[in-house]
């Protein structure tokens, strides 16, 4: 049985082996007691996340590659030749699964091999549950993985740079040609590795601080003090040196002490 690569799902079938060991090898952590890889079609790195120790559960939308994973990976197999507590297939759409309830108080690291048209979706929803996600890897669309690991002063640091270095360490691993997947996509693709920070509570209103940050970018090529007027900024404030720089020049830390300035403005 193979699956045929479907493109409304944005599906390509990474075939080189050694490529997929070294994502697997992307996690480094411990800290977690369960991994979650996402989209794992025909499972080429699966069978290398279940050389590890922690409990697997495979989360996949497409009904072919549940087929074809439940009779490649059969439970009963799985079971009688590890010592793994347990290995799980879920069928379902990974982006309106509620993690909390999925895996209770568990630590998951999540990994894959993203589908393209949803990867920054799947980031901002590690974000948003990184109480429970200590470690994320994974391949994305090269040009999304070096936006989210750049860092200030580029002209690809953008919303998802800042808010995902707010809570989350994060390193480019390695760049991915077309090539080693069926069907190529038309680019390449980048491994990344998202650690979460040890402090990833914000020291100001995490909301306030999401909209600052998407307020400046959305229009990024103006000085702060003219991006943010929605704020109602006092003119007082504006005066402020910070207000005459770019949002591409300041750091997250920088963005954590903006929305100080602004939360103390009465915002």
């Amino acid at each position: 049985m193979s699956v045929k690569a479907k493109k409304h799902l944005g599906q390509h079938f990474l075939t080189d082996e050694d490529i997929a060991k070294k994502i697997a090898e992307a996690l480094v952590g411990t800290q977690y007691d369960c991994i979650l890889e996402i989209g794992p079609g025909m499972g080429v790195l699966t069978k290398y996340l279940l050389e590890k120790k922690a409990k697997i559960t495979v989360m996949e939308l497409d009904s072919e590659s549940v087929s074809y994973l439940q009779e490649t990976f059969p439970l009963e197999h799985i079971q009688l030749n590890t010592t793994r507590e347990k290995f799980e297939i879920i069928e379902g759409d990974f982006l309106k699964h509620n993690l909390a309830e999925l895996f209770k108080q568990e630590q998951v690291a999540i990994i894959g091999n993203f589908p393209y048209n949803i990867s920054t979706q799947i980031v901002f929803k590690a974000i948003e549950y990184r109480e429970f996600v200590p470690e994320f890897a994974g391949m994305f669309q090269k040009e999304v993985a070096q936006r989210i690991a750049e860092k200030e002063g580029s002209k690809v640091y953008g919303i998802l740079s800042v808010l995902t270095q707010a809570f989350f360490d994060v390193e480019y691993l390695f760049t991915v040609p077309p090539t080693v997947f069926n069907p190529p996509p038309k680019v390449d693709s980048g491994v990344i590795r998202l650690t979460r920070k040890e402090n990833y509570s914000l020291p100001v209103d995490e909301k306030l601080f999401f909209r600052v940050v998407k307020t400046a970018f959305n229009q990024r090529r103006k000085m702060l003090r003219g991006s943010l007027k929605s704020f109602k900024l006092s003119d007082t404030l504006k005066e402020d040196p910070i207000f005459a720089m770019r949002p591409e020049q300041l750091s997250v830390q920088e963005f954590i002490k903006l929305t100080e300035k602004i939360a103390e403005n009465g915002i």
